[in-house]
């Protein structure tokens, strides 16, 4: 394997990210967000690494008032247009944070992290962990992770280790008693390689309430 080069900040790798790019997502929300939060009572949300907002635009247009957490200002940028495009901007609010030295405040009845891996240094358990603390009383916490590389993907363009269900719910740590899982699932989605390639990617989700 090529030797990869020593990765930046996670504030500047990100930052780069978007700022390379005109758009570096599709728009539309992820589609197990979807599946999973769309019979849920709207309330307040927080949609943990917003990215340019589809998850937050989506929540808000059924009307959850969210709240978008990225380390990209670029990234924010571009959410709080696509909001006002959409109608929802009075709806979502947009916050900053390099989740692990900052998080955001308060607590909310959905606390939804879709996809937080990164090739840049992050400390997942711990972040997943605050995202726990902030789930409300009868509120739900939401999480979306990769299982693994999709099947075109032959060579790693970095090392990484992928979650398992229980080990999430291990490392979560929740009180016992206090939480009750809700979804405990693999999802095998379809994906396309940049060349065009068909394949799949399995993630793996979980919908967690708290009592």
């Amino acid at each position: 394997m090529t030797d990869i080069p020593a990765p930046a900040p996670a504030a500047e790798f990100w930052e780069a990210r978007y700022r390379d790019s005109h758009r570096v997502w599709s728009g539309r929300p992820n589609e197990l967000l979807v599946e999973e939060a769309d019979g849920l009572a709207p309330g307040t949300a927080l949609d943990l690494g917003c990215g340019e907002g589809a998850d937050a635009v989506w929540l808000a247009s059924r009307g959850w008032r969210v709240t978008g957490v990225d380390v990209s200002a670029t990234a924010l940028e571009r959410a709080a247009g696509h909001a006002a495009e959409a109608g929802v901007g009075d709806r979502v609010a947009w916050e900053r944070h390099e989740l692990g030295p900052s998080f955001p405040a308060g607590s909310f009845d959905l606390v939804s992290a879709h996809y937080l891996q990164s090739p840049v240094e992050l400390d997942l358990p711990t972040v997943l962990r605050a995202a726990a603390r902030a789930v409300a009383p009868g509120g739900t916490l939401l999480l979306v992770l990769h299982a693994g590389w999709p099947s075109w993907q032959t060579e790693p363009p970095f090392d990484a280790v992928f979650p398992t269900l229980d080990g999430v719910l291990g490392e979560l740590a929740l009180p016992e008693g206090e939480w009750s899982v809700e979804t405990r699932r693999t999802a095998r989605r379809p994906s396309v390689s940049p060349d065009g390639v068909e394949g799949s990617r399995e993630d793996h989700v979980w919908r967690l309430r708290r009592a």
